[in-house]
């Protein structure tokens, strides 16, 4: 239920960076406040979105769901809980979603941080638009909550590369620079 939970608020939040996107735009082309402060609170919804599916599919690595492929491919039941964690990004599919997540946390940050101005406005627009583009592509083409029928009694086990301690925190930083 956990992949299925996940699934959905990533459709939702894709869903909310397109109003982030939108709205703004329109709003600001037709002098209406209403509709630009509208898109500072759909960047904050499409963060709690995106963060919401993050972490389910943290919960389905921590919990070793197997039945999540992402976790089948990339978990093993006998791994330290760190390595499990860091299975959520250590592949194309959780790093895309850890790459939406960072990049919705600059959204939510310049709506609730930033100046209320057309400028603003529009940054933010052109922000959900982008929000829009990653998130599509997680959801059409590297989906990491697809389900494997019958459940395998264990996994395949994270990247042998991927086992050390500066590479599970390599990722994160790294996009934190990318995307900031």
């Amino acid at each position: 239920m956990t992949a299925e939970i996940g699934q959905i608020l990533l459709i939702f939040a894709g869903l909310a960076a397109l109003f982030q996107g939108v709205f703004p735009f329109l709003g600001a082309s037709l002098r209406d406040a209403a509709l630009m402060r509208a898109a500072r609170r759909a960047a904050v919804a499409q963060f709690a979105l995106v963060l919401g599916a993050f972490c389910a599919l943290a919960y389905a690595h921590a919990t070793s769901d197997f039945s999540v492929r992402n976790v089948f491919e990339n978990s093993h039941t006998a791994k330290p809980f760190i390595y499990k964690l860091t299975g959520v990004w250590g592949n194309h599919e959780g790093s895309m979603l850890l790459w939406s997540l960072i990049l919705a946390a600059f959204g939510a940050a310049a709506a609730l941080f930033g100046r209320q101005s057309a400028l603003a406005a529009r940054a933010l627009g052109v922000q959900g638009l982008i929000s829009v583009a990653f998130v599509a592509f997680i959801v059409f083409t590297s989906n990491p909550f697809l389900r494997l029928f019958p459940q395998p009694a264990d996994g395949q086990d994270l990247n042998p590369l991927l086992q050390d301690p500066g590479l599970a925190v390599h990722p994160p930083f790294l996009y934190l620079g990318y995307v900031g």
